[in-house]
């Protein structure tokens, strides 16, 4: 076995910083394109449904009326956008959006409260957004629910029979999340999924560009080895990964107040493993793409299958189990775990070392595959 030579190494990390502070547009995507996909993604992903455009129309028109109305606007679910007059000004705006909702007060409803009879809402829900129509039902039905519940107590009262007493009482505690925020969740995603996918673009055109410049006939003649030209051309990456990593960090951490809960040290640890694995998948890419334009293609070809495979979106315990299987091939799904566990939980590496193992396979057999596919020689 060919011995690794430190010298030829530093040779080739000397070479590929010359070329990095020479290509500034690359320089400027590896630092500044991580801030502006953070700020893009941290506003625009975003599950928690606020501010539904809410139609009124109010045949009762008196003052339980308007406090049943009060009563969804006080969630800050929905958002009364318009006032209807009939059946055909709802359909009108469910049709053309000005609505997603509208809610439909009898013109007994006041009556029947005084003669405490049951008295029928109806709401109607544009189902064209699933989770818009699965937020708005679940909160009309529970606005609804405490509503009838608070009116009966206050009949019990009036009668003399006493406060209503729930047979069943569920204490319910919200760990790590209490206020169930979809940003807490989504900002450590977005960081791996940056990360992942700046890095590995950036890595995937490094031999890609020397195939297409005629230089990597320079590097035939030399006698640097596969692994130490790999390497060689994957440290200072590794280093401007891990800074832009930390910009990211501070960032999420102090802009959208999210905070890190667990250990920096290790996180910024797993960190780095995750910035060579994405990496060294980089220049994996760069094996088979033969013009920078086939190594973008594949590389987005690999994005869309991590974010939905990994978890980052969609939660992989409802996926099929060959999905999940598939799932484990992406170095993402393993830094996810470890991003939300340390940002979250605070859990330290004996609840991640199962993750960091996982990685750091992956990292050796992508390692192995690109240095057997690579080869010294024009093709």
């Amino acid at each position: 076995m060919k011995r690794f030579v430190w010298g030829r190494y530093w040779s080739v990390v000397k070479k590929e910083m010359i070329q990095i502070k020479r290509d500034r547009p690359s320089l400027a995507i590896a630092l500044v394109m991580p801030l502006m996909m953070l700020f893009l993604f941290g506003y625009a992903v975003n599950t928690d449904v606020n501010d539904i455009k809410m139609a009124v129309w109010d045949q009762s028109s008196t003052p339980y009326s308007r406090e049943l109305v009060d009563q969804f606007t006080n969630t800050r679910v929905f958002k009364v956008t318009a006032y209807a007059s009939g059946y055909d000004a709802i359909e009108s705006m469910l049709d053309d959006g000005s609505a997603s909702v509208a809610l439909v007060i009898p013109p007994d409803y006041a009556r029947k409260r005084d003669r405490n009879e049951q008295a029928n809402v109806q709401m109607l829900i544009d189902g064209s957004d699933p989770n818009i129509a699965r937020t708005a039902t679940s909160n009309a039905q529970l606005i609804v629910q405490n509503r009838s519940i608070s009116m009966q107590e206050q009949r019990m009262q009036k009668e003399g029979m006493g406060e209503l007493e729930s047979p069943l009482l569920l204490d319910t505690r919200v760990l790590f999340n209490p206020n169930m925020e979809s940003i807490v969740f989504n900002i450590p995603g977005l960081i791996g999924l940056i990360m992942q996918n700046v890095t590995m673009i950036l890595t995937a055109f490094s031999l890609v560009r020397e195939k297409e410049r005629g230089t990597m006939e320079q590097l035939i003649v030399t006698p640097i080895r596969p692994l130490e030209l790999m390497l060689g051309k994957i440290t200072p990456y590794v280093g401007i990964g891990l800074f832009s990593f930390c910009l990211v960090l501070v960032v999420g951490t102090y802009w959208f107040g999210v905070p890190v809960k667990g250990s920096v040290s290790l996180l910024v640890s797993l960190s780095v493993l995750f910035l060579i694995t994405t990496l060294i998948l980089g220049i994996f890419i760069s094996t088979i793409a033969k013009t920078q334009l086939q190594a973008m293609q594949i590389a987005f070809a690999f994005i869309l299958p991590s974010v939905l495979l990994s978890g980052f979106m969609f939660p992989r315990e409802s996926m099929p189990l060959v999905i999940q299987w598939l799932g484990g091939l992406v170095p993402l799904t393993y830094f996810l775990e470890i991003l939300r566990g340390i940002f979250l939980k605070a859990v330290d590496l004996s609840a991640l070392w199962k993750d960091a193992v996982g990685m750091g396979i992956f990292c050796l057999l992508i390692l192995t595959v690109s240095m057997l596919r690579f080869r010294k020689k024009i093709e």
